[in-house]
């Protein structure tokens, strides 16, 4: 029949659990942002609890860029979450009877939240319970004392086993040692909790056997199963007829939480109808469930219950202990003391902010998620009942989303520029009474967004600004003002594109893009612009920038910079106008009239006249106005035909500019008598005062470079004369000047061009050829010759040949110096072959290693270049001397032609 009975039991435990998992997949798949995990307890850490990634519909992405977390209010964080691979592990070791006790189901929640948006998920983890404990007893040891008078069918209770697993796994049954006389029962209370008691099934007998050893074994229902074991020690005793009976079966009492020690509870009773001892009942507790033995204690003789511990509601709600009476001859009685406690509103509300940013865009729409945060009150029922709230002048509001959850949302439009930052301060009150209140402050800045453009100071700009003021002046300042902060704030200026009288308005003036200073570009002329209109744009830092424009108008005044012109009369550079007047004519004759214009304005361009010289004051007078010449008095035949008047024409500025006007008055009838006077007018000469002072200056710069050149050409001459003086008195090694080393070698090359000989190369002095094909003379012969185009006026000298290399010579020649000074040297002019009156052939290398170049080759080379003139004396340095080579050369080249002729 047990057996019978516990497959029936598992079969609808098993049916149940089925039943259970379908309404758990139901549930996951029908709500919204809630899963739900089952997980049996005391996994080691790190085991796998769930895929929440795969559960929620998030990718690994979005976990890890909302920093997805775990928040709840517990202090042991049971879980964890792997964002980077989305599943939820076992991050502390989990018990089920430390964290639920004998609640059951047991569970914990807690909330995954995730940012930008901001999402909220929440978390359930159901704990399976495990065979983890056996069944134990309170103490090791029972002791009866039965009278062997009790009859048959009388029950005696035992002490209850305590198994703190749940369902299955908790006391399942008892079981009694085989024995003869008792027979064991099990009852059960309302919770579930079971207890045995013991049944006399044969009648004791004290003489056969006054003691009885018995062992009681309690097991659970869990794989394998676990037993606690506990010894009955029965001794028998003489009689004892009546057993003690309580007045009732079930009492009930209440008791506060957190009520001080020795409260009293309840008092039990029961009486026995036996006199002496065996009439006299102790009371005792039994089946005292978890730690309720800890929180109560009973009075043995009188049965009173009282508080021994602290009691807490939101951990034990109710409590159930059975009190046994017995007499001293081992009989009992059992009832049960029902204990509720009562909740007194003990905790305040707990604030826990689960996610915050306190930084927000001004532009973000109402509703907004600012914060969202739990709030939990460990009182139940209306102490238990949460209100937040928060001050009706913010722009905020709360909303509840989950189960003891909230928003903090945005409840307006926001504007930096009205506030920029709120202090929120959360209220959470709960129902009971007195009400407890717990409050936070969440202090939320409002970032800028340019939303306001810049704004000027003034609708429109004026300034004035006198002309021919200098470029770069500062004009004047403009100014916007920008309610956004910081980058948005920074205004910057730019002028707008436009053009005044053809030209762009840049060119004209210019404005600091920083303070907004207007500075002129140019000088202004107000003859020629009278006004600058244009538009000033400011223009924030923003993004995109916002900008606001501004109609700007200068008003340039006049100066008086430009002096009076005369249209009339005419004034011409060579001929005379004179106007003419009768000597007939009366008293305020009008002559003429100067007229004259300014082109300033106002003041500036009133114009006064006044006479400055006249051949005859007392005749004429100007208008000072109008500027009208006529006489002030008769003309008379005394009055000088030709009269000359200077009329000044002054403006009216500060200062005053003037212009003068020559008019020439010819007083006379006819018109022939004033050609007669004025044929020998005296013209005015007027001479230019800045042509006069180039002129000077230009004459002046001549005089000085003529000065310095002919300085510097008659030192070069001293200094190549001392130069040669001193080369000639001296027998040092000094290389003399020689001509520009382009014209020297063309020379050479044309002396031995025309002298049949081999060209033979430039080397300096000493050379020596490293293969010793080519011997080089040691002795350098230097032949200077001099001519003229007379040659009996020619002289010719040698300088002896030094202990040196080179032969130095005295580039001039002795005797009549004079006509060779007058003519070009043939050097500085090579293409003028006669005219040339003295050659020089400086350091003529021989190359022969034997002899010297010879006379007749020299001679021969000279009269090929054509510089032998008729009827020159040559000499040479040995005393040898040729008269008239000349004809020796021309004999040479007479030869020469007929030679070539005849080959032809």
């Amino acid at each position: 029949m047990g057996i019978r009975q516990q497959r029936c039991r598992k079969w609808l435990l098993c049916w149940t659990s089925t039943w259970h998992l379908r309404i758990f997949v139901l549930m996951i798949s029908t709500a919204s942002g809630q899963i739900r995990y089952s997980v049996p307890e005391e996994m080691k850490k790190g085991a796998l609890i769930g895929n929440v990634a795969q559960d929620l519909g998030l990718d690994l992405t979005r976990l890890r860029s909302g920093r997805a977390r775990i928040v709840s209010g517990e202090t042991t964080q049971y879980t964890e979450l792997k964002t980077d691979k989305g599943i939820l592990v076992v991050n502390e070791r989990i018990d089920r009877e430390e964290l639920c006790g004998d609640t059951a189901p047991c569970s914990f929640s807690f909330e995954i939240i995730l940012e930008n948006p901001i999402e909220l998920h929440r978390v359930t983890v159901e704990i399976l319970d495990v065979n983890d404990h056996a069944p134990t007893f309170k103490n090791k040891v029972i002791n009866l004392e039965i009278s062997e008078s009790a009859t048959v069918g009388s029950h005696f209770d035992l002490e209850s086993a305590y198994d703190p697993d749940a369902g299955i796994h908790g006391l399942q049954n008892y079981v009694l040692s085989p024995n003869d006389n008792f027979a064991l029962k099990q009852h059960s209370n309302a919770d579930g909790t079971r207890f045995a008691v013991m049944i006399l099934q044969k009648p004791l007998d004290r003489e056969l056997k006054p003691h009885l050893s018995l062992k009681l074994i309690a097991v659970d229902g869990g794989t394998p199963q676990r037993s606690g074991t506990v010894n009955i020690e029965i001794t028998v005793l003489d009689a004892n007829d009546n057993p003690p009976v309580f007045n009732q079966s079930l009492y009930k009492a209440t008791v506060a939480e957190n009520a001080p020690l020795g409260t009293y509870i309840t008092t039990v009773n029961a009486s026995d109808a036996d006199s002496g001892s065996n009439g006299l009942v102790t009371y005792t507790f039994s089946n005292v469930k978890g730690k309720s033995a800890e929180k109560f204690e009973i009075d043995s003789v009188s049965g009173r219950i009282t508080v021994v511990g602290n009691i807490d509601f939101e951990k034990d709600k109710k409590f159930e202990i059975r009190v046994i009476a017995k007499d001293q001859g081992g009989l009992s009685d059992a009832t049960k003391v029902v204990i509720d406690v009562v909740d007194i509103n003990d905790n305040a509300p707990i604030i826990n902010i689960m996610s915050f940013s306190n930084m927000i865009s001004e532009d973000v729409p109402p509703g907004t998620t600012i914060a969202v945060f739990n709030v939990k009150d460990a009182d139940s029922e209306r102490n238990g009942q949460i209100t937040c709230s928060l001050d009706s002048s913010l722009p905020f509001k709360i909303q509840s989303s989950l189960t003891d959850y909230y928003n903090l949302l945005s409840h307006v439009a926001f504007d930096r520029e009205t506030k920029h930052e709120y202090n929120i301060t959360i209220t959470a009150t709960d129902s009971g009474s007195p009400p407890l209140s717990t409050k936070t402050t969440l202090h939320v800045k409002i970032s800028d967004v340019n939303d306001n453009a810049p704004r000027f100071t003034k609708p429109d700009y004026s300034a004035y600004v006198t002309e021919n003021n200098s470029p770069g002046m500062s004009i004047f300042s403009m100014s916007a003002r920008d309610s956004d902060w910081n980058q948005n704030a920074r205004i910057s200026y730019f002028l707008e594109e436009t053009e005044v009288s053809g030209s762009p308005i840049s060119s004209y003036v210019s404005i600091n893009s920083e303070t907004g200073v207007v500075h002129a570009v140019r000088s202004f002329d107000y003859e020629q612009i009278k006004q600058l209109v244009f538009t000033v744009r400011a223009q924030d830092g923003g993004s995109p920038p916002l900008s606001s424009n501004v109609t700007v108008k200068i008003l340039i005044q006049d100066q008086n910079d430009n002096p009076p012109q005369v249209l009339y009369p005419v004034q011409t550079g060579g001929s005379v106008v004179a106007e003419m007047v009768p000597r007939s004519a009366d008293v305020g004759y009008l002559v003429t009239k100067v007229v004259a214009v300014d082109v300033d304005s106002g003041q500036n361009a009133w114009l006064s006249y006044k006479l400055q010289k006249a051949t005859d004051r007392a005749l004429f007078e100007v208008g000072s106005q109008n500027g009208e010449i006529r006489t002030i008095r008769q003309v008379s035949d005394k009055d000088a035909v030709k009269q000359r008047l200077s009329v000044i024409v002054e403006d009216n500025g500060q200062p005053s500019r003037s212009a003068t006007v020559i008019v020439n008055v010819a007083v006379a009838d006819s018109f022939p008598e004033v050609l007669s006077e004025f044929s020998d007018f005296p013209h005015d000469k007027e001479y230019n005062d800045n042509l006069t002072f180039y002129l000077v200056l230009a004459l002046a710069v001549v005089s000085f470079l003529f000065i310095t050149c002919l300085v510097v050409i008659i030192s070069v001459k001293i200094y190549r004369w001392r130069q040669s003086r001193i080369l000639y008195h001296s027998n040092l090694p000094v290389i003399p000047y020689y001509p520009p080393l382009k014209i020297y070698r063309w020379r050479q090359s044309r002396i031995l061009y025309h002298s049949n000989l081999p060209v033979i190369p430039y080397y300096p002095p000493r050379y020596s050829d490293t293969l010793g094909t080519t011997g080089t003379l040691q002795h350098v012969y230097n032949y200077e010759v001099c001519r003229t185009t007379d040659s009996r006026k020619s002289d010719c000298k040698f300088g002896r040949a030094g202990s040196q290399n080179v032969l130095i010579m005295d580039p001039s020649c002795s005797g009549t110096m004079q006509p060779m000074q007058s003519e070009k040297s043939i050097l500085d002019e090579p293409d003028s072959p006669l005219e040339v009156t003295a050659m020089t052939i400086n350091s003529l290398y021989c190359f022969d290693n034997k002899e010297p170049l010879s006379l007749d080759i020299l001679i021969k080379a000279l009269c090929n270049v054509g510089h032998i003139a008729p009827k020159c004396l040559v000499q040479i340095s040995d005393g040898t001397q040729i008269n008239d080579p000349y004809s020796t050369c021309h004999a040479d080249k007479t030869k020469q032609k007929k030679s070539r002729s005849s080959r032809v």
